[in-house]
């Protein structure tokens, strides 16, 4: 059942299409408008020439793709093995495993990039062991190494998620036939397994390479300059918002994310991944033969030691004094944890506000768009879709340079006060940075629910907004819980264009005070502690979430089948 065309369908999508050009569309174009023209408006290339005739900038270019393939390389090699060992095999503590390997992306990289050095550094406790064992240390956080290491540890979970998803699709009977055929091992897995789950790695691979390309938080922190992002940022920063440098960086940063989305759907243009049956969940696992078992036992656990270090790592630097030349710190102390609750309260208060009025929104524009998508015939509706799904492949930088310059002679009503300048202004950029994310689970929910459900409420005499408001909108809540959830967390650790927007500590969030408090040696203490915070923020929303979820949607159910309508 779709609606008709009704006034009040129209006047939403022009609110939404309205929200979105000001705040996405309209901040882009200036930032790509600046990077063409001259200062009197004629349009140049000069300022593309200028930018790859500084060496600084040609460097920081290469070093981005550099560090953003390698990062996605060395997440597969740690993904990989972890999704089809657990998939296919007979393998105890397989949940347990794919639930650990997630758990990474409950913590921002740049929040564990400290705590990293401690751990690999050149004088960090691992190579402290190797240098005193066997003579030689690994220089893991070496330069742009540090930064591939740390972000392809904190990201692979991308990977590993869609990964595990397209395994569990495959076609049973596709595997079987190959095992009949004679094929086993690398030879399965390289002719008919890695082929057929494509689709789920190439989505995964396309994230990562997105993330790690976007992030200026772990460089930064790492006192790595020469990367694109940290140019942008700092060019704008420092220079000034008339340097068109920084503009030619953030158009180039923008270009090179929509090539990554592009390159993931043009490498599975003209080939068919679709199989007649779907889920491999009739497929035997395998039994590992004991030196099989060995390896993977071996290998899991080193990989899982490994990808769990930075969450030790960021609770050993919190609750210690002195950690240096070290295994572990040398002096103990909880004046981190006081020093956090006693200075940082309000960056604590302006998380809080900030991302759950972000995430409000986003739930609230992302059912919007999922109902005019999925109920009406508007014309023009994917638009909607579109445009909104377009703030993933933005990078947050380039957000926070684009609306500075957008809005920098916006002077707020009755007050002398520039909109730049009002905390409002992060929300926002919260709220379109994360809007993808809260639409997807909004639009997921959505299609869960049969239609037939409002046209039975329409039939016992419901009119059309009590039907959204007594059936859709609980039968949705799940997705719609989800999405508000999944918004709040991922925007309380967005530092790209937070670290753009923030004018003053006393509008700053926990993601910026932790930025500020890692760039000192003194200040890496109480970082630890409010990034540990913000870990625990994270893993209890994600959990409590998860559990209010399932018994919201067996409740409503349960609610419609004894009251109806």
């Amino acid at each position: 059942m779709t609606s008709r065309l009704s006034p009040a369908h129209a006047a939403i999508a022009l609110a939404i299409a309205g929200f979105l050009l000001l705040f996405l569309i309209v901040p882009v174009i200036t930032v790509v408008y600046v990077a063409f023209t001259n200062g009197d408006g004629t349009l140049t290339l000069s300022h593309f020439f200028a930018f790859f005739q500084l060496t600084l900038m040609r460097e920081s270019f290469y070093n981005s793709l550099y560090v953003g393939g390698m990062s996605v390389l060395l997440s597969s090699i740690i993904a990989l093995p972890l999704a089809y060992i657990t998939m296919r095999f007979q393998f105890r503590g397989s949940v347990l495993i794919q639930t650990l390997g997630v758990l990474p992306l409950i913590m921002p990289p740049f929040v564990g990039a400290a705590a990293m050095q401690l751990l690999f550094g050149r004088s960090g406790s691992v190579n402290l062991m190797l240098n005193e064992c066997c003579g030689f240390g690994i220089p893991f956080m070496e330069g742009l190494n540090g930064v591939i290491f740390v972000e392809a540890l904190h990201y692979f979970p991308f990977i590993l998620l869609n990964l595990t998803v397209a395994l569990a699709n495959i076609d049973s009977a596709m595997e079987e036939s190959a095992q009949n055929l004679g094929a086993s091992g690398l030879r399965l897995f390289r002719r008919i397994v890695f082929p057929l789950a494509m689709p789920g790695y190439l989505a995964g691979a396309a994230l990562v390479f997105l993330k790690v390309f976007d992030d200026v938080g772990t460089p930064l922190v790492l006192n790595v300059t020469n990367i694109l992002a940290a140019q942008a940022y700092y060019r704008i920063s420092s220079i000034g918002l008339d340097d068109p440098i920084g503009y030619v960086a953030s158009v180039i940063m923008v270009i090179a994310s929509l090539i990554a989305v592009w390159a993931s759907t043009w490498l599975m243009r003209g080939k068919d991944y679709a199989t007649l049956q779907r889920g491999g969940s009739n497929l035997a696992r395998r039994q590992l033969k004991p030196w099989q078992a060995v390896v993977a036992y071996g290998w899991i656990g080193l990989v899982l030691l490994v990808v769990l270090s930075p969450h030790l790592g960021i609770l050993l630097l919190s609750i210690s004094k002195v950690w240096s030349y070290s295994i572990v710190p040398d002096v103990y102390t909880l004046d981190n944890y006081v020093t956090v609750f006693r200075d940082s309260t309000g960056m604590m208060a302006n998380t809080l506000l900030y991302c759950g009025l972000a995430a409000g929104l986003d739930v609230i524009i992302g059912t919007m768009i999922a109902y005019l998508i999925l109920r009406t015939k508007l014309p023009g509706r994917q638009w909607l879709d579109l445009g909104a799904t377009a703030a993933i492949a933005i990078p947050g930088v380039v957000i926070g340079i684009g609306y500075l310059r957008t809005f920098r002679d916006f002077q707020l009503p009755f007050t002398d006060q520039p909109f730049t300048a009002f905390w409002l202004i992060i929300a926002i950029a919260y709220t379109v940075r994360r809007l993808p994310y809260a639409l997807r689970s909004c639009m997921a929910a959505l299609q869960q629910m049969h239609v037939s459900l409002e046209e039975a409420a329409e039939n016992l005499g419901a009119n059309k907004n009590r039907t959204i408001y007594r059936v859709v909108v609980p039968l949705m809540a799940g997705g719609i819980l989800a999405g508000f959830v999944t918004s709040f967390l991922t925007a309380a650790v967005e530092l790209s264009a937070t670290i753009m927007l923030v004018t003053a500590q006393s509008n700053a969030p926990m993601s910026y005070g932790i930025y500020l408090y890692m760039q000192s040696i003194a200040g890496r203490g109480p970082g630890a502690a409010l990034g540990v915070i913000a870990v625990i923020l994270v893993g209890l929303g994600t959990y409590f979430s998860n559990r209010l979820i399932r018994s919201r949607a067996a409740g409503h159910a349960t609610q419609l089948l004894k009251t109806g309508v």
